[in-house]
Order: C-alpha cells, then sequence, then structure tokens
C-alpha cells in the first residue's frame, strides 16, 4: 500500500523575514532581502550584496542551552522547525517519539564555527579552540538538534547535495513515508554560508554577482547568496485525518537524476530526466497547466540549461505554465534552497498570486520562457520545483492543492 504523503506544518526564516508569513508578505509584494551586507568579520565591504538573515532566533533560550553550543547553521534550522511543528499541532504528540524521522539537506556544515576555529588557530596562534567546535560544525548538527527539541527518536539524518539537498531530504521523506516506515517527516534544509571562509570561497568560484540576482535574464551576472532555513512537517494522510489535522498541500511527487557530466556545468539531460521523473512519480501529465518555480540562479551557465530542458520536456505546452524564481528576492541559499522555494511555491497554489521575478532586464534569447514579470493571479492546482545542483545532482519535487 502506498501512502498519500500531505503537508501539516511549514516553517522558515530567510532575509525576508522570519516566519512563513512574513516571508510570503514580502514575497507577493515584491520585496528583496539583497543588499550590501554590513557583518563583522566580512569587512563590511559595501560591494559584498547577499540576502543575510533577519536577526536572532526567537526560542527560549533554555531549550537551546539543552542543545550544547549552536552555529548559525543550526539555529535557522531549529527556528524553521519549530514554527513548522506548531502549525501541525504535533508538539507533545506520541508519534513524534515513535513514528517521526528527521531529514535536513544541508550544503556545508557551520561556516561560522570553523572561521571562528580557524582564526584561533592560524590568525592568533592559539593551540586550542572551542572543546564543541565538531559538534557545533558537523554537517548533522541541525538534524541531531532537532530532534532533541522536540524529543523524535525515529530516523534521523542529513542529505548533503549541494544545492539540491533539502530538495532531496523532502522527497525522500515522502518516500518514508509512502512506503509506511514512519507516519510523520520533519523535513527540509538549513544554510548559513555567510561566514568569511565560505564568502570568499565562492567568491573565488567566480559566480557571484556583484549587483543583483536577474534569473533568465540579459546582463544576468551570477548568483547572490542568501541564508536561513525552511522545513516541513509531512504526514501520511490517514494520520493527518485521523489526528483531525488541517492539511496544506499535497507532496505528491519527486524526481532525482545525476547528470554524471561535470562538477559545475549543467547538463540538458540530466536536468530533463528529473523533470520527467517527478511527473510520473506524481501521475501528472506534463500538459497540466501548473506553476514552476525554477532553480534560476541567474548565472551564465545554469539559465539557458534549465530552460532549454523545460522545452525538451514540456514542449509546445510549456505556454500553458507559469514559471517563478524566488533567488531574485531571498538569494539563493543552498542547501535550503529548495525547501525553500517548494514552501513558498505551495504558498502560491494556495493563495493564488504567482510573485514577480525581480531584477529583470528583459528575457535572454536562450532563456525564452513564460516568466511572471509581474505579481498576477493564478489558479493552478499542480506546482513543479526545481533543484539542480553542482556535481551534476538534480531533485524536482511536485505539489498539488490540498
Amino acid at each position: 500500500m502506498m501512502h498519500k504523503v500531505v503537508i501539516t506544518g511549514m516553517g522558515c526564516v530567510s532575509g525576508l523575514g522570519k516566519g512563513v508569513e512574513a516571508n510570503w508578505s514580502a514575497l507577493q509584494d515584491g520585496a528583496s532581502a539583497i543588499r550590501p551586507i554590513q557583518r563583522e568579520g566580512l569587512g563590511g565591504i559595501a560591494s559584498w550584496i547577499a540576502a543575510e538573515d533577519s536577526g536572532p532566533v526567537h526560542l527560549a533560550s533554555a531549550d537551546l542551552r539543552a542543545l550544547g553550543k549552536l552555529d548559525p547553521l543550526s539555529l535557522h534550522a531549529i527556528e524553521a522547525a519549530s514554527e513548522a511543528v506548531e502549525q501541525s499541532g504535533l508538539r507533545g504528540h506520541p508519534v513524534l517519539h515513535h513514528r517521526t524521522a528527521v531529514l535536513m539537506g544541508c550544503g556545508s556544515g557551520g561556516n561560522a564555527t570553523i572561521d571562528t576555529a580557524y582564526e584561533r588557530l592560524f590568525a592568533k596562534g592559539q593551540a586550542k579552540v572551542h572543546p564543541q567546535t565538531i559538534p557545533a560544525s558537523m554537517i548533522a548538527a541541525p538534524a541531531a538538534q532537532i530532534a532533541m527539541l522536540l524529543k523524535v527518536h525515529g530516523p534521523t539524518f542529513t542529505l548533503s547535495s549541494a544545492c539540491a539537498s533539502s530538495a532531496h531530504a523532502l522527497g525522500e521523506a515522502m518516500h518514508m513515508i509512502r512506503s509506511g516506515r514512519v507516519d510523520v517527516a520533519i523535513a527540509g534544509g538549513a544554510e548559513a554560508c555567510l561566514s568569511q571562509g565560505s564568502w570568499t570561497a565562492w567568491r573565488s568560484l567566480g559566480v557571484l554577482a556583484p549587483d543583483a540576482c536577474r534569473p533568465f535574464s540579459i546582463e544576468r551576472k551570477g548568483m547572490v547568496l542568501g541564508e536561513g532555513a525552511a522545513v516541513m512537517v509531512l504526514e501520511s494522510q490517514d494520520h493527518a485525518v485521523a489526528r483531525g489535522a488541517t492539511v496544506i498541500a499535497e507532496l505528491a511527487g519527486y524526481g532525482a537524476s545525476s547528470d554524471a557530466a561535470h562538477m559545475t556545468a549543467p547538463d540538458v539531460d540530466g536536468i530533463a530526466m528529473a523533470i520527467r521523473a517527478a511527473h510520473a512519480d506524481a501521475g501528472v501529465e506534463v500538459n497540466v497547466p501548473a506553476l514552476i518555480s525554477s532553480h534560476g540562479t541567474g548565472t551564465q551557465l545554469n539559465d539557458p540549461a534549465e530552460a532549454a530542458a523545460m522545452r525538451a520536456v514540456y514542449g509546445t505546452a510549456l505556454d500553458r505554465h507559469d514559471v517563478i524564481a524566488t533567488k531574485s528576492a531571498h538569494g539563493h541559499m543552498i542547501g535550503a534552497a529548495g525547501a525553500m522555494e517548494f514552501l513558498l511555491g505551495i504558498r502560491c497554489l494556495v493563495h493564488g498570486i504567482a510573485p514577480p521575478i525581480l531584477n529583470h532586464l528583459g528575457t535572454s534569447a536562450d532563456c525564452a520562457l513564460p516568466l511572471v514579470l509581474s505579481r498576477q493571479i493564478i489558479d493552478h492546482e499542480v506546482l513543479v520545483s526545481n533543484s539542480f545542483a553542482f556535481g551534476g545532482l538534480n531533485a524536482v519535487l511536485i505539489g498539488r492543492k490540498a
């Protein structure tokens, strides 16, 4: 028996704000979190732009102290997970102890903690670092600390596939519920990459824009880093109905593929394979009108490859769809990007609104798509959310209205 998987809780934090409502309000109003960053340790260089987080977490200090030293990576994850579980009505529910999994996607571990340790060692010549440097910086920390906070005793682990990490986490969590292995999964992703070391490495790669994120646009110059977290509570429909939960939407399909081609250059065939697999898994024909939440990084290589893959999959039906690109507002949240974009896409379906792609200067000839360039009313029943990562690691999620 394959169990239908539904969403009963959502939580997020990004440069757009704290919580789902703040992020949704800013997104549909066309607000942007991308701005010059002024953060201690980054030198206050105005030309460094990013979408940094929006302040300290709003959790009881007693709860946090019990979890040990917390990197910003874990703080983002805990805040988003707490909001999602509160909305689902599951805090304190017996299912958390026995039939719940925690799956988090992260592109990297605790960058701020690692930077602090290296500063002590190499800049200050100190012989020791903080004794909790390893547990605080490990990539598994957010998942473990969410489980500790919520007293979850089921399968708990981290998936790391660069920019597709949290999309993979949601998809694999869906399969765990479908198969009956668990009844509930707390799944999503987190990233905190705006430390000096991480920032410098990304800048050295030559993919960061100096001004703005312009998905599918002429004069696009690269991606803009963001940070934060997005987490969902997934349940089998039977479990949700039995306890009287409010169902937000359905996670209906998931497709994954590997380009097996290049570490940084996307492959059209690999991307198309993941999109087709997601449609087949969800039982949704490609000609059914959908809202497509694109990966849309604003880089020279990614955008035309994604556009070509969509044209290959959807063909003449492409114009029935609407394409959004929310990285233009919240930045590229790396490991958290897939979950954040799927969460916001679900909000679009529920409210019947598609937010505008920001900073657009005209569509590039190799990126011809039915782009949403101004806020518009939609009536789609289906969401397709694309995530394509370095290493050619692809994940596509399909959501459906409840």
